[in-house]
């Protein structure tokens, strides 16, 4: 059943090819009964230059990381009945982070679908961390919108299958990974800097840099723990 929604009330067309769009449709596993949601959410901000903000896929990624989170939690308590929530906790967080996003969008295809401007393809941005994981939420929050959570959930359990199977333990988190990182080389103990805090009272958004050794890294996020986990997490992707 489609969820009522304006988010594509008034969204113009773009440059996403219609055999991009037949693609994208096979890659998710699902016919959408409205086809500008799954054109918008493969929409680049870059292509959607001169249209305003609402004529990229960034609305649709808001929607999306709420969709995700709840399916990986649903599915979590169902495989792990006798796990605590911290454990959880752990395995939702390493599911949903950036890196993985990244991974599954690029192993399933979404790449290859994305509509970006001329300069940015030339740029690589398809093949951007950032760029992948926002697209898989943009996804999800397309097909959430046009078929319920069903045939996001057929989706998420298809295309995270291989790396849920793969977590027989929880995850330590990326700040205690890093951590025992710096102690197993006798280096001094990260340390975290807030850079910025903009936005309103009610939805910050933090930057905060870590620096450990000769590495240093960044993250972004609404509150500071989830900030300093991303900051460890790009640190650790330079030195893995």
């Amino acid at each position: 059943m489609a969820i009522r929604n304006s988010l594509v009330a008034s969204v113009p067309e773009h440059p996403l090819k219609q055999t991009s769009f037949a693609t994208a449709e096979r890659l998710l596993g699902h016919r959408f009964n409205n086809p500008a949601l799954l054109r918008l959410a493969l929409t680049h901000r870059s292509a959607a230059r001169g249209r305003g903000r609402a004529a990229s896929n960034e609305r649709l990624e808001f929607v999306g990381d709420r969709v995700l989170g709840l399916l990986i939690a649903e599915w979590l308590a169902e495989r792990f009945p006798e796990e605590q929530e911290g454990a959880l906790g752990r395995r939702l967080g390493y599911l949903v982070s950036q890196p993985v996003l990244a991974e599954i969008a690029e192993k399933v295809g979404l790449a290859d679908v994305l509509a970006v401007s001329p300069g940015e393809a030339r740029a690589g941005v398809k093949r951007r961390a950032t760029v992948l994981a926002d697209t898989m939420e943009a996804a999800l929050g397309a097909l959430y919108l046009d078929g319920g959570l069903e045939p996001a959930r057929k989706f998420v359990r298809h295309a995270f299958e291989e790396v849920m199977l793969a977590q027989p333990t929880p995850p330590k988190d990326a700040k205690t990974m890093l951590q025992e990182w710096a102690q197993a080389r006798g280096l001094p103990l990260p340390r975290y800097e807030v850079i910025s805090r903009e936005g309103p009272a009610h939805a910050p958004v933090f930057v905060i840099s870590v620096h450990v050794g000769e590495h240093s890294g960044t993250g972004s996020a609404g509150s500071k723990r989830r900030a300093e986990q991303l900051a460890a997490q790009d640190v650790l992707r330079q030195i893995s």
